[in-house]
């Protein structure tokens, strides 16, 4: 499931960037959201959600939210 799909609060696993963008993969990277790392979403909005990647929060749209498989 995607990180649209996910409850709010609840702590997850990234299994998988389904991205056929090196950049984006890239960016994500920095981040620190890669396969194994956990992610939790904060809080949607409309076209974007807020989540918690190790120390930091970050606000990604809704197409980069669907890229992001966890499990």
């Amino acid at each position: 499931m995607s990180l649209n799909q996910i409850s709010i609060g609840k702590e997850y696993i990234v299994k998988d960037i389904n991205s056929n963008d090196a950049e984006l993969n890239s960016f994500l990277l920095t981040l620190g959201c890669y396969r194994g790392a956990a992610v939790t979403v904060v809080s949607r909005r409309r076209n974007s959600c807020v989540v918690a990647i190790k120390d930091g929060r970050y606000n990604i749209d809704k197409h980069l939210a669907n890229a992001i498989s966890v499990y």
